[in-house]
């Protein structure tokens, strides 16, 4: 442990392609069906606060489907995190993976 200032975070562009940010993805009402696309291959948009800050996690079981969407609008590949979800459908946990998504990458709503 060095004891010195942990190190800024990496500044990521704008995204690239901002009509990218709108496509593929899915949102739902009900969490439980977003989860179910999600751990279907689908890529599920899901809404939150943190913080007050409005943000989004780009949810899926389809770490490549993921992968191409983030280098569609920009996103570096080593900011796809990994995160087993449990399957509503049968309480089994599943690979899964997210994008945090804010400021200029928050998808507007549709």
């Amino acid at each position: 442990m060095s004891g010195g200032p942990d190190p800024l975070p990496v500044r990521i562009p704008p995204p690239k392609d901002l009509a990218a940010l709108q496509l593929e993805w899915t949102e739902f009402r009900d969490r439980r069906d977003g989860m179910i696309h999600a751990m279907s291959g689908g890529l599920w948009l899901h809404r939150h606060l943190w913080f007050g800050k409005r943000l989004a996690h780009l949810v899926s079981c389809d770490e490549e489907r993921l992968l191409a969407w983030g280098r569609r609008v920009g996103l570096p590949d080593e900011r796809l995190q990994y995160h087993p979800l449990k399957d509503p459908r049968d309480g089994v946990r599943r690979d899964a993976w997210h994008w945090d998504l804010g400021g200029s990458y928050l998808p507007l709503p549709r």
